[in-house]
């Protein structure tokens, strides 16, 4: 390893080239991937090393009597500088899983900066289907110190993004527990979901996305208006062909949950759910309990409508029979949930799921679903009198 800070920034630098050297080979020769990330994960260990070895130099300083340095001094300033600035993305994080430190290709890997990174839970970056498994390794690895090295997946708003994880337990002297850092590197196989978004990238301009809005409401007012009859007959097969739109061009599943009466949440029923033809997991979502899940009891009793960009909480659409959440499941990156409002209230409530690989939701999004949740509820039959 370097013996001086010369040479630990001339070893950086150098490191800096042959990662972009790789980089580059890969862009240009795909089906070379293999190789590619052999060579990767060399560099993986060589950068690992250099993070070690600045570490444990920075904590000799810590302990080291010299009054007369600053905390800091220059050498501690170059370490510093050398974590944020080193071309391979690296967070540090504490015992409990949460982002102490991060460089700036780590941040920008996650979507963000490390200013707001910093304190995050790192298990939210990752995609629900491998959540659970990273909070094991993360907890082997802070407990019994062994490193482990597997493949994940990252998740940002509208990405998704496979990667290999490398977790090293660090011992620092000035923590009271140990410190675990993490290195993301290329994958070494490429998963067949695919890492692209089903978005393509024009649809992220403004007027797009608007045009793509109007359209999904004058479709929903047209169906709604065609499936009207007298006394309110067609109404179930409104709910299914509205549910059908919506999961044909605006999410991956639609899930339509009706309440007669809000102040008896416990009677609500699933009426609809519309997703992927042919997936099991649409029989399995329909089966469960409405009422048993947290998100639409909450949006039925308080008239309120609920959006997450990013699923931190993948219970909160409820378990399926296994004991599994639902939503890790079905592969979600994004959720919203509106109330169905009609001339007596709340009705129920129109619940729409985007997977990981897909555009989150927004702001905008929110605001057409629940025009069209209060279309729907308008369209309802009124609720029987006792």
């Amino acid at each position: 390893m370097p013996e001086n800070l010369a040479e630990l920034q001339r070893a950086i630098t150098e490191l800096g080239e042959r990662a972009a050297a790789l980089r580059a080979t890969h862009a240009m020769y795909p089906d070379d991937a293999a190789g590619t990330a052999e060579a990767a994960l060399a560099e993986l260990g060589f950068a690992e090393q250099l993070l070690g070895d600045c570490g444990a130099r920075l904590a000799a300083d810590h302990d080291a009597e010299a009054p007369r340095r600053a905390p800091a001094d220059d050498e501690r300033t170059v370490l510093r500088a050398v974590f944020t600035q080193l071309s391979v993305p690296v967070v540090l994080l504490d015992h409990e899983g949460y982002i102490r430190r991060i460089n700036a290709i780590g941040a920008d890997r996650l979507g963000s900066t490390s200013g707001y990174l910093t304190g995050k839970p790192f298990h939210t970056f990752i995609d629900l289907r491998r959540r659970a498994a990273m909070r094991s390794w993360l907890a082997a690895v802070a407990r019994g110190g062994e490193p482990a090295s597997f493949e994940s997946r990252l998740a940002r708003r509208g990405w998704a993004e496979d990667v290999h994880l490398t977790l090293t337990r660090l011992e620092i002297p000035t923590e009271a527990e140990p410190q675990v850092l993490v290195v993301m590197s290329p994958p070494l196989a490429v998963s067949a979901e695919g890492p692209a978004p089903l978005e393509p990238e024009v649809e992220d301009q403004v007027v797009v996305l608007a045009a793509r809005r109007l359209d999904v409401l004058a479709r929903m007012t047209r169906l709604l208006l065609r499936s009207a009859g007298p006394g309110g007959a067609g109404e179930a097969l409104a709910l299914d062909k509205a549910a059908a739109l919506l999961a044909d061009s605006y999410a991956d599943w639609v899930v339509v949950d009706v309440c007669d009466r809000p102040d008896r949440i416990e009677d609500t029923r699933r009426e609809v759910v519309s997703g992927p033809a042919g997936d099991p997991l649409r029989a399995e979502l329909a089966a469960l309990d409405p009422a048993a899940s947290p998100i639409a009891r909450e949006v039925i009793a308080n008239a309120k409508s609920v959006l997450h960009q990013q699923i931190d909480d993948e219970g909160v659409l409820g378990s399926a029979a296994s004991g599994a959440p639902v939503l890790s499941a079905l592969g979600a990156g994004s959720l919203l949930c509106v109330p169905l409002t009609g001339t007596r209230g709340v009705r129920g409530a129109l619940t729409l799921i985007r997977r990981s690989n897909r555009g989150a939701f927004r702001l905008a999004d929110l605001g057409l679903i629940e025009e069209i949740g209060e279309h729907i509820g308008l369209a309802l039959a009124p609720p029987p009198t006792e």
